[in-house]
């Protein structure tokens, strides 16, 4: 049976600019010592410098491994909920947010989804492949395989900085082995530390 296994992670720890933080190499590296116990076949990236520079240091440690970036893999808002079933706090974080850019999202996601949630061809070898990306994308693409409503994408936005998802796609239901798991960061600081805002 042919499998594609997508590991998801968070880009590292970056500051304000979007620039990796010393701490967001080293989790970044920590986290590509971790994928080198896996057949990897390639790692791809969101085109922003932060997923792009994590990218680069997890292959630092897969130096055989195709490095490219996926611009389905950007960071964006999947899908705005009806403010009406919002708490107060998510509610005025999209105030504002426009008709235009919501579809903007929305096509991102579909693009996303439809570009990587798919078995690979009957046939095929099995694949094993890196999505370096953003929060939100790990959450939407962690709803898809569970086959949650859209909006379901919000309980899981806070994904830790390199954090691990894995899921697995074959001719049966998607496979969810973790999400966000951060094992390969002990003794480099409190778990609690690594869920920060995007």
């Amino acid at each position: 049976m042919t499998r594609r296994t997508l590991y998801l992670a968070r880009h590292g720890e970056a500051d304000a600019l979007g620039t990796l933080t010393e701490r967001g190499r080293e989790q970044s590296r920590r986290l590509g010592r971790r994928l080198a116990e896996f057949p990897i076949d390639v790692i791809w990236h969101s085109p922003l410098p932060r997923a792009e520079a994590s990218a680069g240091l997890v292959a630092g440690s897969l130096p055989r491994v195709l490095v490219d970036e996926a611009p389905e893999l950007i960071d964006h808002i999947p899908v705005v909920p009806e403010m009406t079933s919002l708490t107060p706090t998510w509610a005025a974080f999209f105030d504002g947010y426009g008709a235009e850019e919501a579809a903007s999202g929305e096509r991102i996601a579909r693009s996303l989804t439809e570009r990587f949630t798919r078995p690979n061809v009957v046939g095929a070898r099995s694949t094993h492949e890196v999505l370096i990306t953003h929060a939100y994308p790990v959450a939407w693409m962690v709803r898809e395989a569970l086959g949650a409503p859209p909006e379901s994408w919000l309980s899981l936005a806070g994904m830790p900085n390199t954090g691990l998802t894995v899921l697995e796609y074959d001719e049966g239901p998607t496979v969810v082995q973790c999400v966000g798991d951060l094992s390969h960061l002990v003794g480099l600081g409190h778990v609690e530390d690594e869920v920060e805002p995007e």
